[in-house]
């Protein structure tokens, strides 16, 4: 019988949910919050996912976000169980890739339509995949189904099924915004929502990355100047991840100057993210190319900095603003004596180069601790924030007061 995983912190409600469950023999687990339950999906990899909206610490939101970017768990069907009527929370829900919700209270025959319905699309989707399987592929029946429904929504212009969320940098000493990293979603309505993880992954082995990237940067810049226009205290930048065919792309730079110069945006508020392997892909051609956009005003920062080979590179050769730290050092550091040692020493390297330090994927107060003592910059990550729609980091802009005491 199938899996079902159960997320629910009031224990009633979660036990009656098993009692129900296991009484039509569906085999369940069941996390009493946010965290345990991701750990239970990553560790279990059930065949179907019940999870409370609201919850302390990590909400169901944080959950289905965490989740979806990690390609064990992205394609497991998600189902929030909620008291909360409003559309705009349901949308938003369905917008991070749930593909249903139940409102609270529901029947029993609700609860068990929902199941039913996502399980049988699933078993459908499963078979259609098998049955399109062949051994001279070099692709899986997956992957060919989303490379063919990426080329649909290329060739069709149908940029509107993609969508940017934003997760918050927060400067660890002032408490204040200073950034935002830029996060793509796909919501297909063929497959649902498909992980970015999974589907960038795919397009960066053909040339369906250069038109994504290029719709990417087009709409940050747009985002960008219409924050400028209608907040007066808006001075943040907004990261944005690039591929390494859109990097090395030569008309890369000019493709930026045009779009600066299209939404008459001051080049700073923009900051192109780079992962190691893409520096170390042509590290010669990289400078230049970092260099070029150093002197448009671009800033540029490394991402998961010490898990490729760039750490080998003498840092004062890249020009570059900031580094940024990956969750690998980060995940119990506190309890991790080599993490925390490679962590802090990262930390006092960037600092002699005059370089910001960011933290990144800070789950928990012992980590934003540790960080705070070593005088890491900034941190983002579940503690302050999962990653935003554009009205919703707006909202958390305004409001400040980001960092738990």
């Amino acid at each position: 019988m199938p899996k079902i995983l159960v997320i629910e912190d009031e224990e009633l409600v979660r036990e009656n949910l098993l009692d129900l469950l296991e009484a039509e023999d569906f085999d369940t687990i069941a996390a009493a919050n946010g965290r345990i339950g991701v750990n239970l999906a990553i560790a279990e990899v059930p065949d179907l996912i019940l999870c409370d909206m609201m919850m302390p610490e990590l909400d169901g939101y944080g959950v289905l976000s965490t989740l979806r970017q990690d390609p064990l768990t992205a394609t497991i069907p998600f189902i929030f169980l909620t008291a909360k009527s409003a559309k705009a929370d349901f949308r938003q829900g369905m917008d991070m890739g749930a593909d249903d919700y139940l409102t609270k209270p529901f029947t029993r025959a609700e609860l068990l339509s929902a199941i039913m319905n996502r399980l049988e699309r699933q078993t459908t989707l499963k078979k259609y995949l098998l049955s399109n399987h062949t051994a001279s592929m070099t692709l899986s029946p997956k992957m060919q189904l989303l490379e063919q429904n990426l080329q649909w929504v290329i060739l069709q212009n149908k940029f509107h099924e993609f969508e940017l969320y934003y997760q918050p940098i927060i400067d660890i000493a002032s408490d204040k915004m200073i950034c935002a990293e830029t996060q793509l979603c796909w919501q297909s309505p063929e497959l649902g929502t498909i992980a970015s993880t999974e589907f960038l992954q795919l397009a960066e082995s053909t040339d369906l990355i250069l038109p994504i990237d290029k719709w990417a940067l087009k709409t940050v810049c747009e985002q960008i100047k219409s924050w400028q226009n209608s907040l007066t205290s808006f001075s943040l930048s907004i990261a944005l991840n690039v591929s390494g065919r859109q990097f090395y792309h030569p008309d890369f730079i000019q493709d930026i100057l045009t779009i600066l110069m299209d939404n008459d945006l001051t080049p700073q508020h923009l900051e192109i993210e780079l992962n190691e392997s893409i520096i170390m892909q042509d590290v010669s051609s990289a400078i230049a190319i970092m260099n070029k956009l150093k002197f448009l005003g671009v800033k540029i920062a490394i991402d998961d900095f010490g898990i490729g080979n760039c750490s080998l590179i003498n840092l004062k050769n890249l020009p570059i603003n900031t580094l940024k730290i990956g969750r690998y050092f980060l995940h119990n550091l506190d309890k991790n004596h080599q993490k925390a040692s490679i962590t802090k020493a990262v930390i006092e390297m960037a600092h002699n180069q005059n370089l910001r330090v960011v933290a990144e994927g800070v789950d928990t107060e012992a980590e934003l601790s540790f960080l705070r003592q070593h005088n890491c910059d900034a941190i983002q990550g579940f503690l302050l924030s999962r990653p935003l729609p554009a009205a919703e980091l707006e909202n958390f802009f305004l409001n400040g007061n980001y960092i738990p005491i």
